[in-house]
C-alpha cells in the first residue's frame, strides 16, 4: 500500500499567486465547488503543475488557512501589547481581530465559510491552525478580574462566535467601527459579570 504523500507546500515565486487565487475561488464558489484545474487556470498554469506546490486540494486549503489566521494573529498580537489592562488587551484584541477579518479580504472570507468539519481529510489540520489562534484569547479571558466560578472557556466561545461572525452583517457604511464594536463587546462581557 503506497503512503499518501504528507509533502508541504513549496516554496517559490509562484506559491503566493496560487494561494492568492485558491483564496478567492474558495470564498467564491466554496471547498466542494472549487477544483484544482479552476485555480491551476486562475494562475496561468496546468493542472499537474499545481501539484508541484501542493500536492491535494485540502493541503492548499490548509494553506490558505494558515495564511488567514497568520494575518489575523500577526495583528493581534500586535495590538494587546500596546495595552496592559486586561479589559483594555482584551478590547484591542477584538478590534484588531474584527479589522483584519472585515477587510473583505479572500482569506477572510475562507476562515468563516469553509468549516473544518466539512473538508474530512483536512479537519484536524484546520483545527489546530485555529486552535493556535484562539489560545491567545484564552490567555487574554483568562487575565480578566471574573468573578469565581465564571466559565471563561463559554465567554472565549461567544466572542470569538461574534468576532468571526460579524463578517456576515457587517455593514461598512453604517456608524460601527471595528473599534466601536470592539468597545460594545468588551463593555457587555463587563456588564453581564457586574
Amino acid at each position: 500500500m503506497a503512503a499518501k504523500s504528507l509533502r508541504g507546500p513549496r516554496v517559490d515565486n509562484r506559491s503566493p499567486v496560487v494561494l492568492d487565487a485558491a483564496a478567492r475561488i474558495f470564498a467564491e464558489h466554496g471547498y466542494s465547488g472549487s477544483s484544482m484545474r479552476e485555480i491551476a487556470e486562475a494562475c496561468d498554469m496546468q493542472p499537474g503543475s499545481l501539484y508541484y506546490h501542493f500536492a491535494a486540494k485540502e493541503d492548499l486549503l490548509v494553506a490558505v488557512y494558515e495564511r488567514g489566521v497568520e494575518e489575523i494573529h500577526a495583528a493581534v498580537v500586535e495590538a494587546i501589547h500596546r495595552e496592559t489592562d486586561p479589559w483594555a488587551r482584551t478590547e484591542a484584541a477584538c478590534a484588531a481581530h474584527l479589522e483584519t477579518l472585515l477587510r473583505r479580504s479572500h482569506y477572510a472570507q475562507v476562515l468563516i465559510s469553509v468549516l473544518p468539519k466539512d473538508v474530512r481529510a483536512a479537519m484536524g489540520r484546520l483545527n489546530t491552525v485555529r486552535a493556535e489562534h484562539e489560545k491567545v484569547f484564552k490567555e487574554l479571558i483568562a487575565a480578566l478580574p471574573l468573578p469565581v466560578g465564571t466559565d471563561r472557556k463559554t465567554l472565549r466561545l461567544l466572542l470569538l462566535g461574534a468576532l468571526n461572525w460579524a463578517r456576515l452583517w457587517f455593514d461598512p457604511a453604517g456608524r460601527e467601527t471595528p473599534k466601536s464594536l470592539a468597545r460594545k463587546f468588551v463593555k457587555l462581557l463587563k456588564e453581564a459579570q457586574g
